[in-house]
């Protein structure tokens, strides 16, 4: 028997964080996106398999000159790929409360492994009767493997913005009932 998680959206958030002329960081975060949990056993993520869908037009980062240039064709290309998707098969327990996962993330067509650690909060049974369970996840991602390659020097040396994304996550799951 298989038991379902769907997230929460309202208890959740994604965000990201870039390197900017290489002294600070650039933060943003994508306000729209799905998951689904499927374990075996109930109440019990050891073999848990992840799916997630980000809506790309989506992208928030305070500055709408700066969203609009991360939804053309030199980031995202949202028009052509709406959506980010990641489909975490390899679920390895590091201990009670923390977890390594890996799998596929396809990103402007492009498809690359990544691996995300894992902080498991706990189960709690809300007012209302739902079961949720919540997660803390963090990851890092070289945004050239997946294309996004734009870049514009600032002198001989460095660039306008670093390869490497910093991913994190606050993410809680309703059990879905009659599961």
């Amino acid at each position: 028997m298989s038991n379902t998680w769907i997230l929460d959206p309202t208890h959740s958030e994604l965000l990201f964080k870039i390197r900017h002329m290489m002294i600070s960081h650039v933060h943003g975060e994508f306000r729209s996106f799905s998951a689904t949990l499927e374990t075996k056993n109930e109440n019990n993520f050891h073999d848990a398999v992840v799916k997630a869908v980000i809506d790309t037009n989506s992208i928030f980062t305070n500055n709408t000159d700066r969203d609009e240039h991360l939804r053309s064709a030199d980031f995202f290309d949202t028009n052509q790929f709406p959506q980010i998707v990641f489909e975490g098969n390899d679920l390895m327990e590091l201990d009670e409360h923390h977890f390594r996962l890996r799998g596929p993330l396809t990103m402007k067509g492009k498809t690359n492994d990544v691996r995300i650690e894992i902080e498991y909060g706990g189960i709690m049974t809300d007012p209302w009767g739902n079961v949720k369970a919540g997660f803390s996840l963090h990851g890092t991602l070289n945004r050239k493997d997946w294309g996004l390659s734009w870049n514009s020097p600032i002198d001989n040396v460095n660039f306008i913005l670093g390869d490497e994304i910093s991913f994190s996550a606050e993410l809680q799951f309703v059990k879905q009932k009659g599961e």
